[in-house]
């Protein structure tokens, strides 16, 4: 087996260091702190500063945690305390609707599956834990889409791919449904991902009422829909309940 990569583990001991540090620090504070020399500490540095993960002040020349760092760590335990705040609603939610049951998170212009429960009954599935789906052709994502202008913002370029003859793809159509969700507090997708799927999704809120995920069931569109092709009332009243649920849950962590 490979030992361990030694630049990789200076790599870490020189962000624990400033992790640990209540200001910016130099490149001779961080050589001697970690018994390296100047020049390694530089160049470890100045590379960790091209992919953001530090940044130096111009002005002093000293060197703190950078945002993309941050941000990466922020998205991880949003995402982990979002599973684990879900995961008993969740298998409520599947027991309740008898169907598959999926929490999203938004990442790089997609939809995260964070958690997944699979229907209750013995039909072979598989796990979707890790997966990513489109915004716009699926309800989690119109959910986080309707109510995140800066997702909206990632959906480059005009038409987007069409999945089926269903799929929106237009920006007018997308920002159309958008205002649709925002108005009625959920979405619905049916046969825009797979043409006979279906799926209703509500969002879940955090501190202050920002949005962070988004939890829905979905299956086959004969079990989620009306014959109209409207979503089930039932199953649309279980999503919506399991959403707030969830959302007091994040509220509540937090003081």
């Amino acid at each position: 087996m490979p030992g361990p990569i030694q630049s990789i583990e200076r790599a870490a001991a020189i962000l624990r260091l400033l992790a640990r540090g209540s200001g910016r620090l130099g490149v001779g504070e961080i050589a001697d702190s970690l018994e390296l020399a100047k020049g390694t500490a530089h160049g470890i540095l100045r590379t960790l500063q091209g992919v953001g993960f530090v940044e130096q002040d111009r002005d002093s020349g000293k060197y703190q945690l950078g945002a993309a760092l941050l941000h990466l760590g922020t998205s991880y335990l949003d995402v982990n305390e979002l599973r684990s705040r879900a995961i008993n609603w969740a298998d409520a939610l599947a027991a309740r609707s008898g169907e598959t049951v999926r929490i999203g998170a938004p990442l790089e212009g997609k939809v995260l599956v964070v958690h997944h429960v699979f229907r209750p009954d013995d039909s072979l599935q598989s796990l979707d834990v890790g997966t990513l789906l489109p915004l716009h052709a699926t309800a989690l994502g119109k959910v986080l889409l309707a109510y995140d202008v800066t997702l909206v913002a990632s959906l480059r370029g005009g038409e987007q791919e069409a999945y089926t003859r269903r799929t929106l793809t237009s920006p007018t159509a997308i920002k159309r449904a958008c205002a649709k969700v925002r108005e009625a507090g959920w979405a619905s997708e049916r046969g825009e991902l797979a043409p006979d799927e279906a799926g209703i999704a509500a969002p879940i809120r955090g501190h202050g009422g920002i949005v962070v995920g988004a939890i829905g069931v979905s299956g086959a569109v004969e079990r989620i829909c009306e014959p109209d092709g409207s979503p089930n009332a039932r199953l649309l009243g279980y999503v919506r309940d399991a959403a707030r649920a969830v959302s007091r849950d994040l509220e509540n962590t937090r003081h």
